[in-house]
């Protein structure tokens, strides 16, 4: 069994350069905020995105930490770039339910960002 300090979980300079690479891009981000991370496949329940709130977290999904522990492990540079594609169960437009149905028009031009963000980590590495 490894054991680890995950006091920061991202690679603090490989945070930066992401950040960086964002304001290059001129793409907006929130940097930093509190990660609840579950177990998928499947979204959260109404009463679990309470508790989370209730916890402090201001993000929820299913991948975040598990990747950032095992990179980690692995002795691996980690940070990662989140993408909000939804209000959580039963806040804001997800008061009702969430509309997977827009998930199609939302996920595109994100990802887009992503990509444009990656494109100036790669080309600005090591300035």
């Amino acid at each position: 069994m490894v054991h680890i300090d995950f006091t920061f979980p991202y690679t603090p300079d490989l945070r930066k350069r992401i950040l960086s690479a964002a304001n290059m891009a001129n793409i907006s981000c929130v940097d930093g905020g509190v990660y609840a991370a579950t177990q998928g496949p499947r979204l959260e329940t109404l009463a679990e995105i309470a508790r989370m709130e209730r916890d402090g977290a201001n993000m929820v999904g299913m991948t975040g930490m598990p990747e950032a522990v095992l990179a980690r492990e692995l002795g691996l540079d980690y940070a990662t770039i989140a993408v909000v594609v939804n209000d959580a169960a039963g806040r804001r437009s997800s008061r009702e339910g969430i509309h997977l149905e827009s998930l199609p028009e939302v996920i595109p031009p994100a990802m887009a960002k992503v990509r444009a963000i990656l494109e100036c980590v790669v080309t600005n590495d090591g300035d």
